[in-house]
């Protein structure tokens, strides 16, 4: 039996997928003015910043940890650039904000 399902069904999916690993979201305060420039997403809240799968810079930049992307690529059977992107529209989607550049860490 084959199944046809849209690619924002497909985005749903792992939207609920990145959703249930329950990231911790720190923000890291880099400025004199008090302004969190760093966003990060860690496994526990015992974790380093320096450990995070994910930072997200208020600029726009996004860096995804390798083994994160290499995670969504197998369970899901993506390109590891087509799971690179659906991680930062996730990573749009839930700090309401534009990513512009992505990059692996």
């Amino acid at each position: 039996m084959k199944y046809l399902i849209t690619e924002s069904q497909f985005d749903k999916m792992i939207f609920k997928y990145l959703d249930n690993q329950d990231f911790v979201i720190k923000k890291s305060v880099k400025t004199s003015f008090g302004v969190s420039n760093i966003t990060h997403f860690l496994n526990s809240s015992g974790d380093l910043a320096a450990d995070s799968l994910i930072n997200f810079y208020r600029d726009g930049e996004c860096f995804i940890n390798f083994e994160l992307i290499d995670e969504i690529a197998k369970f899901f059977s993506l390109d590891f650039n087509d799971s690179k992107y659906v991680i930062a529209r996730w990573v749009q989607n839930k700090l309401d904000t534009r990513v512009g550049e992505v990059y692996v860490r």
